[in-house]
């Protein structure tokens, strides 16, 4: 290839970034992992028009969730052998896209008993069908997907555009240090201090922006008193009594200003890193009366999707390699003394209990160990 046809090429994390946009609009995407290769599409994008002439091209495909949203909607004797992998299912003949979305979507877990029989599969590698899954999680959907396996050398119709995406590069990828760039800041003051500067962080795909607020003039020199804290649209916005992010944001900032310096690490990894849809599902579970944690895998998500080595990055390029860390939560610090970075001292934030987020905060003590 010619070196400027080489330039235009784009890069395994720029197919990741284009392969997460064509899935959330209902798109397809080509996984590809040596001689094997998967046309993979989202189930909670599809449209019934898209899933037909998929089928008409590849065949019946099959329903791929987590094992975690597999126990949801099997009855217990059906999934008790299953343990973490990707859990694949036969659809029946004629399956249309809302008997994928039942599966899919916890949404529909009210309107009936457990689905069944199921026909699972268990043939073949699972590589495919687990990458399929981490895409869907990358792209803040629903864990789940249809795959439709490709026979060996299959070919393609030459006019279906698809993005595809190498299974061991982009696995890399997924699994790597986040790679961050500044962008632009300038000065910024808040209620709390006068004296403030906002520095925005890209990653390279420019699929997502972090930011950082630095109160004051911290010393480089000496830890930084900073606060890890993520994306809370319902609790930093609009106030919300359901969980207590929004009193932990302004605490952190009324200390760090009454201090005078401090550093607030803000990552846009709402939910616990799933999304607000995702987070308004998990919303209606608990008013159902699961628990945060059992909101999460029943949705097919792990207890916590986020990726605090973010803000490590962030702290880090901005000159600083110790911090007094304002959190209850002891895996932000165990990540952060793991990137490098030496925590001093954590300090805690009791704040924000009320009537609508006791329950809430009982589970963050108990299941994820939250100095509560």
């Amino acid at each position: 290839m010619p070196s400027h046809l080489s330039a235009l090429a784009p890069a395994p994390a720029e197919r990741l970034a284009r392969a997460r946009s064509d899935l959330r609009m209902g798109l397809p995407c080509l996984a590809v992992q040596g001689a094997a290769r998967a046309i993979v599409v989202a189930v909670e994008s599809l449209t019934q028009e898209r899933l037909a002439a998929l089928r008409a091209l590849f065949g019946p495909g099959e329903l791929v969730l987590t094992a975690n949203r597999a126990r949801a909607v099997m009855t217990p004797a059906a999934s008790a052998d299953l343990t973490t992998g990707p859990v694949r299912i036969r659809p029946p003949d004629g399956a249309d896209i809302n008997w994928f979305r039942r599966h899919a979507d916890s949404a529909a877990d009210r309107r009936g008993a457990p689905r069944g029989p199921l026909h699972m599969l268990r043939d073949g590698s699972p590589a495919l069908h687990d990458f399929a899954l981490r895409l869907m999680k990358s792209a803040q959907l629903l864990p789940a997907a249809i795959l439709f396996p490709l026979a060996p050398g299959a070919a393609l119709p030459a006019d279906l555009e698809l993005a595809p995406v190498d299974v061991m590069h982009t696995a890399d990828l997924l699994a790597a240090a986040p790679l961050l760039a500044p962008v632009s800041s300038a000065v910024f003051p808040i209620a709390t201090a006068d004296a403030g500067q906002l520095h925005v962080f890209r990653d390279p795909t420019g699929a997502r922006e972090h930011y950082a607020l630095e109160i004051g003039d911290p010393d480089r020199a000496q830890p930084v008193l900073a606060r890890l804290h993520s994306a809370c649209f319902t609790g930093d916005v609009l106030g919300s009594l359901k969980c207590d992010c929004g009193p932990q944001l302004r605490a952190a900032l009324d200390r760090m200003g009454r201090e005078g310096a401090g550093l607030l690490l803000y990552l846009n990894q709402e939910g616990r890193g799933i999304g607000l849809a995702n987070k308004m599902r998990v919303y209606d579970l608990q008013a159902q009366g699961f628990d945060t944690v059992e909101a999460n895998h029943r949705l097919g998500f792990e207890d916590d999707e986020r990726d605090f080595r973010v803000a490590a990055v962030m702290l880090r390029s901005l000159g600083f390699n110790a911090a007094r860390l304002l959190t209850n939560n002891p895996a932000k610090v165990n990540v952060f003394r793991a990137q490098g970075v030496a925590i001093t001292e954590q300090v805690s934030l009791q704040v924000g209990r009320n009537v609508h987020n006791s329950g809430y905060l009982a589970t963050k003590a108990l299941k994820s160990g939250h100095a509560l």
